[in-house]
């Protein structure tokens, strides 16, 4: 498939463990590939998530535990972190999550509908090189293609531990007519990529938006 965007990732061969692996033959039965199809999971739910790039899903799977009413999406490209999402999901007997593996802008741009009452990003792959900013995820455009995919009201959340993109993030967010500034909620847990930016020195920074 021919990209409309350049890709916000690069796909690496990474060390699979047996679990992972285990994990992975139970992607057929997880998987998601069009709003259509979420569509149609959101009917037995009151509400839908969708958390972009999850890692290793520390984030999405406690939160579809403390919600099992809540329909989550999570969107990841890499195989270790899908691998290990789907082996805590049949460990811990988890219903309400399904798995996109594809780049979510493909989903995003094909037939968009407002589905989506939250949209959470943790720690976009921040891209640190000058000629290699015009690939990171978030910018105008991309906030445009989330604004209609997302409710009315819809909460988006965004966090970073590279300063430079903060500045980025905030700008598109404010020169944005779609979404409007709101206070973040105290988040009682954090990444493994969040925690490894604060080990070395690096602030969390995190903005909350209500889609207008």
């Amino acid at each position: 498939m021919q990209l409309k965007f350049l890709p916000s990732f690069v796909k690496r061969k990474g060390r699979i463990t047996k679990r992972q692996e285990l994990g992975l033959n139970e992607l057929n039965r997880f998987s998601i590939n069009t709003i259509n199809d979420i569509k149609s999971e959101k009917e037995k739910f009151s509400q839908c998530h969708l958390e972009i790039g999850f890692g290793n899903a520390e984030n999405l799977c406690s939160a579809a535990k403390l919600n099992p009413n809540h329909l989550f999406i999570g969107c990841e490209v890499y195989a270790s972190g899908i691998g290990s999402l789907l082996a805590t999901i049949k460990e811990d007997e988890i219903n309400n999550i399904r798995v996109f593996n594809q780049d979510i802008r493909i989903m995003l741009d094909n037939k968009p509908e407002e589905i989506f009452d939250k949209v959470i990003i943790i720690c976009p792959d921040p891209w640190p090189k000058d000629r290699h900013h015009k690939r990171r995820l978030i910018n105008s455009e991309f906030l445009n293609m989330l604004y209609k995919t997302m409710t009315d009201g819809g909460i988006l959340y965004i966090s970073t531990d590279w300063e430079n993109y903060a500045e980025t993030i905030k700008d598109a967010l404010e020169r944005s007519d779609y979404f409007s500034n709101i206070k973040t909620e105290k988040r009682l847990t954090f990444s493994k990529f969040e925690n490894r930016g604060m080990e070395e020195g690096r602030k969390i920074f995190e903005f909350s938006y209500i889609r207008n």
